[in-house]
């Protein structure tokens, strides 16, 4: 299942992307006057119940009430699908091509850092560049939503706590990065974290450790590798990221960056400026879309 949030008539509402449109699941649900979670956040914190409870909907549907519920794509707009995760957990150097080109070490445990919340915006919505920043960059991530609360998780176990995965950037102001020394600074201005544009269910994903992921700027292909270059893989993230914090429902924790990111291009970067357009593409997922416009309000 492709999960979504969406606007339709100034309504905000969720449902399954299909073939034919989308289709608003708690307008189903209201159809059939059967109880329904009001939101998508609600229906991720269900876990697998969330999951059984929409396969048991679209069962006892019928197809005339399919059809008169789904919505054509042209009458919605696509949100992120989770507008405040409690958490954002990123990886950092996870991926072994991306370390290559920058010449650093493989790490032998995950380097986490956290973007806030404000920092979410979803597909088509506006990458704004703040006027001091000078190299902004962009980075293609896989993420993993998290539907079930845990603590020190077994990677053996690490399945059990994924509700699903969505596409993420991690936009990053690489000078402020190499200023500072660290990364909180260069990585959580708003609209930093652009995600969507759905969230595809773990179960319909065959093999998430050879998932294709790209990037293109202005259609021209940046970032062009697979999940299989990943130095931990997503239950080892879970298992290291658990270890230190409690993962709740809704967190989001995006996997790392694959080579091919603007400040390592040769022979000189290409970092983003208004106007560009940015499409992060994941295998199984989806492509999400996302235009550079500068910041109207100049800082001081």
């Amino acid at each position: 299942m492709r999960l979504v949030r969406f606007l339709h008539s100034h309504r905000e509402s969720y449902g399954l992307m299909t073939d034919n449109g989308v289709l608003p699941l708690p307008t189903l649900a209201n159809t059939l006057k059967v109880p329904f979670p009001a939101t998508l956040d609600a229906l991720v914190s269900l876990g697998a119940k969330g999951l059984s409870s929409v396969e048991t909907l679209k069962r006892d549907a019928t197809q005339a009430q399919i059809k008169k519920a789904t919505l054509k794509p042209s009458d919605v707009q696509v949100l992120a699908p989770l507008p405040s995760p409690p958490k954002i957990v990123c990886l950092g150097l996870n991926y072994r091509d991306h370390a290559a080109e920058q010449g650093a070490s493989i790490p032998e445990e995950p380097l986490i850092f956290m973007k806030p919340r404000t920092a979410v915006i979803g597909p088509d919505q506006p990458i704004v560049k703040p006027d001091f920043v000078q190299e902004l960059d962009y980075e293609a991530e896989l993420a993993i939503v998290i539907g079930k609360r845990g603590k020190n998780i077994r990677v053996s176990e690490a399945k059990n706590h994924i509700f699903g995965y969505t596409a993420f950037n991690d936009v990053s102001a690489r000078d402020l990065q190499f200023k500072d020394k660290q990364w909180t600074r260069a990585k959580s201005f708003d609209t930093f974290a652009p995600m969507g544009p759905c969230i595809t269910t773990a179960n319909q994903i065959k093999d998430v450790g050879s998932l294709k992921i790209r990037t293109r700027v202005n259609n021209e292909l940046r970032q062009n590798s697979t999940t299989r270059n990943m130095v931990f893989n997503v239950h080892e993230i879970i298992h290291h990221v658990s270890r230190v914090m409690t993962l709740e429902p809704c967190d989001v924790i995006a996997t790392g960056t694959p080579a091919g990111v603007a400040f390592a291009m040769k022979p000189e970067p290409k970092f983003l400026s208004p106007s560009d357009v940015v499409e992060i593409e994941i295998e199984d997922i989806g492509t999400l879309r996302n235009m550079v416009e500068a910041a109207t309000h100049p800082h001081s």
